[in-house]
């Protein structure tokens, strides 16, 4: 694993509370829902994680993940379509509805009725929902921070959908159902980078109610939706906002607050509900409590406060269609399946005549350490494979796990050229 340079930036979470979701986002809108079902909480003093509008049809959003880590952000582009192709996956967006994951019998999805014919009581579909959902805590080792989001049942057993930057840099996470308030360690069975998805493991988990399944590809603009998770990461019963689709098939680009880190993502849904930091990973859900999407980023306005309630969110039938690829142990070009593997050094793109991954920091004692890497090398190639930038050294690692020996090869800064084998080892999750 390569750490880029501001993929993660620790920030305080602000005193006094959260955002509240006032009244007036409730009415004058397509939802039918006459009220919120619960509350965010007291206002939030503004100002506590600084970004910036970009003029034109670019926003700036952030991946709602928590307080703790600054979330990235991401430009979302005007067009329906992605401007290149998508990265590829046996999981596309408009595919037909995934299978339910295998359990046991005893271990049933949440109730979750026929789509109503009459306005349906968000309250109650809200306590249905929140029995599938997890609050996610991740303790950042390398990077001396911790991290929540939410995740999802996928079966009684403890597999949980999240968001992959919810967990990305994990040396420990721990998940708590909300059904029977017990707190899980939970470790990573696999993760898809390039689409935002991972699934946890919940150690001994068991009874635990799945969440019903919709087909995301009949989702359709203006639909009324409910939009669940750990806002604030505050843990406890999940917090809740009704909102509308306003828009499908949107491609953003992820990036940190400085522009660096980009990430492309692709075929998402759009919404206007107010999503949270937090609520990364959690539930969105149609009106009759089905899964439609994976909340995963929000707008904000200058000053970090809400931006007049913007989501995204990841469809159900791709973010579920890869979780069953990971539960399968099928590894593919963006699948990664188990611990991640750790070289240990944090890399940039190199500058110059010489290209590659920039070496800008070395972990103590580990497999780079050791085979003489230092800051200010350049590396040039894994096991023959080239690498032309910072992602592209994170990308060859990915196909790699602990304990594979690999060849590295780099240019130091006198531009003297060096060769070394070593043997990974465990690095932080996602």
């Amino acid at each position: 694993m390569a750490v880029t340079p501001g993929e993660v930036t620790p920030v305080t979470a602000p005193v006094g509370g959260l955002d509240r979701y006032g009244p007036q986002r409730w009415g004058g809108g397509p939802v039918p829902y006459p009220k919120p079902p619960e509350w965010r909480g007291p206002p939030r003093r503004r100002g506590w994680l600084v970004l910036r509008w970009i003029v034109g049809s670019i926003v700036l959003v952030t991946l709602a993940s928590l307080v703790g880590v600054a979330g990235l952000v991401a430009a979302v582009q005007s067009q329906s379509q992605p401007p290149g192709p998508r990265p590829p996956t046996g999981a596309q967006p408009n595919a037909a509805p995934p299978a339910l994951f295998s359990d046991a019998p005893s271990d049933p999805p949440s109730a979750a009725a026929p789509a109503p014919t009459e306005a349906p009581d968000p309250a109650a579909i809200v306590s249905s929902v929140n029995r599938s959902v997890v609050d996610i805590n991740a303790t950042l080792g390398l990077r001396n921070a911790r991290a929540a989001g939410t995740g999802i049942v996928l079966t009684g057993t403890g597999l949980v959908l999240t968001n992959n930057h919810v967990i990305a840099g994990a040396t420990s996470i721990t998940g708590t159902a909300v059904a029977n308030g017990r707190t899980f360690h939970a470790g990573v069975v696999g993760y898809d980078r390039s689409h935002d998805i991972a699934v946890i493991q919940l150690a001994n988990a068991t009874g635990l109610p799945r969440l019903a399944v919709a087909d995301s590809s009949s989702v359709g603009v203006g639909d009324p939706i409910i939009a669940i998770g750990n806002a604030g990461g505050a843990g406890g019963t999940p917090t809740a906002v009704t909102g509308s689709v306003t828009a499908l098939d949107q491609s953003i680009t992820a990036q940190e607050p400085d522009g660096g880190g980009a990430q492309q993502l692709y075929g998402l849904i759009q919404v206007a509900a107010d999503i949270r930091s937090g609520d990364s990973g959690g539930p969105l859900v149609d009106r009759s409590g089905r899964l439609i999407g994976i909340n995963t980023a929000a707008s904000v306005e200058e000053q970090g406060q809400a931006a007049g309630g913007t989501g995204f969110a990841i469809p159900s039938n791709t973010a579920v269609g890869i979780a069953q690829q990971i539960q399968a142990g099928k590894a593919s070009p963006t699948i990664h399946l188990g611990p991640t593997a750790l070289l240990g050094v944090a890399a940039a793109d190199a500058e110059g005549q010489v290209g590659g991954a920039a070496v800008t920091g070395v972990i103590v004692d580990s497999p780079a350490e050791r085979a003489g890497l230092n800051a200010g090398d350049v590396i040039r190639s894994v096991d023959g494979q080239p690498v032309g930038s910072a992602r592209a050294l994170t990308s060859v690692l990915d196909t790699h796990h602990p304990g594979d020996q690999v060849r590295i090869a780099w240019v130091d800064q006198s531009g003297q050229s060096h060769a070394a084998t070593v043997r990974l080892a465990v690095g932080p999750a996602g």
